[in-house]
């Protein structure tokens, strides 16, 4: 039995000492890459960096950062036939974890 290279490039989010956002990436390798304001990940990654870059900002309110992230991802996986038909957004406050299904183009 033949098994085939496999890679994984996790996005790792949450919340760190006095309920500051932690958020990495790590490649295939498994090396991390820490950001202060956003990481990306997967066949849009390129997409997904532009939009991101264009739409966030710093210290947004969950609402405001649900709506952001939603803009990127849905204008990211719509030039990039690879990336599937929508996503989950995920917004993590010190007092709850909210997720959100987003569906994108189905053509």
């Amino acid at each position: 039995m033949k098994f085939g290279p496999y890679f994984c490039q996790p996005v790792i989010a949450g919340l760190g000492d006095e309920d500051k956002p932690f958020i990495c990436t790590m490649d295939s390798i498994g090396a991390k890459e820490l950001a202060k304001d956003f990481v990306v990940a997967g066949t849009a990654s390129e997409s997904l960096y532009g939009a991101c870059e264009a739409m966030f900002k710093p210290d947004m309110e969950p609402e405001e950062l649900f709506e952001t992230i939603s803009q990127a991802l849905l204008s990211s996986v719509d030039r990039d036939c690879l990336s599937g038909w929508g996503g989950h957004v995920y917004v993590v406050t010190p007092t709850e974890v909210t997720e959100r299904i987003l569906k994108g183009r189905m053509d």
